[in-house]
Formats: C-alpha cells, structure tokens, sequence
C-alpha cells in the first residue's frame, strides 16, 4: 500500500465523517455545513494530490486505478443524497447523476475484460470539477434568492456536463460493446 493508494484510503474514510458532520445533530446549522464542507474540500484536494504523487513518482498501481475514481464516485454520490434529504436537490439530480456513474464504470469494467483501458476525457474532467463546485456551493446552504438562483445554475450546470460527458464517452467507445 504505496502513499496514493493510503491517501485514496483516506478519502473514502473521510466519507462518513463528511455525512455525519452534515446530516448528525453533533453540530448546529451553519457549523455542521462548514465542517462537512472542510471536509469535503479536504477529501477532493486529496484526490489531486494522489493523483500527483503517483504519476510524479511512478506509483500507478491496479488498486489505485480502480479505487481513486470508485472514492470520487462515492464522495460526490454521498453529497447527493444528502441534498436530496435536505431538500436542496431533486432526487432525479442525485439519480441522474449516480447512474451516468455506474453507467461509465460498467462500460470501463467491460473494455477492462478486453483488454482495453478507457482514458479519462476532458468533458470527465469538467464533469467532476462541477460537480465538486456545485457540492462546496451546496454546502453554504444559502437562502438568499440570487444565491440560491446560482445554485441551482450549478446544479443543472453538472448535470449537463455529467449528460455530455456520459454520451461522450459512450460515443467513443462504442466499439467496447461489440467486442
């Protein structure tokens, strides 16, 4: 277990400890979104610097290949539906958005089966920095009209690059479903 893979490690712990500080009565409204959001934003950094130290130090490993995005996946996912139960997201958000996941995840797992790794695309790229945009944005839990219009401008900003970026790769990689 090199140090990316215990960093990706971290983030997946990180999961929990996020929901609790969010959903749990441990800290008042605002501070339980102020402590999740420290918390989510330290787990999405940690994402770059995993990323960082294995390609820098030639530390890719098969673990890291597959648990790196799995802990991305379930980090954004966990923040979904916590929205969804407090109400700041429509449930079609969370669904829409977790599937076009294990939709790309699926498809990966059959090119892997063929030998074939699909590389990451920059609508993917995109996609996830939305996302994470609009969770740390979500998190301030504004009420205000004009930052609440932004918010969801946000939201229906990641769910259309999460559209694009699921098509995107689909189109691409068609050719894995004939194999």
């Amino acid at each position: 277990m090199n140090l990316p893979n215990k960093i990706t490690m971290v983030r997946v712990i990180l999961i929990p400890v996020f929901l609790v500080a969010l959903l749990s009565p441990i800290f008042a409204e605002p501070a339980n979104r102020y402590v999740a959001m420290a918390i989510f934003v330290i787990a999405s950094l940690s994402d770059f610097l995993d990323g960082y130290i294995a390609r820098k130090y030639k530390l890719i490993t098969n673990f890291g290949k597959f648990a790196d995005p799995l802990a991305d996946k379930l980090l954004v996912s966990a923040a979904l539906v916590a929205f969804v139960q407090l109400g700041q997201i429509a449930a079609w958000v969370a669904v829409l958005i977790i599937s076009r996941e294990f939709i790309i995840s699926g498809l990966r797992e059959i090119a892997a089966l063929g030998g074939k790794v699909l590389a990451a695309s920059y609508w993917g790229k995109f996609k996830t920095a939305s996302q994470m945009v609009m969770v740390i944005f979500l998190l301030f839990g504004f009420t205000n009209d004009t930052l609440v219009i932004i918010g969801n401008i946000l939201v229906w900003l990641a769910v259309l690059l999460t559209l694009i970026s699921g098509v995107d790769y689909i189109v691409k990689n068609v050719d894995v479903f004939k194999e």
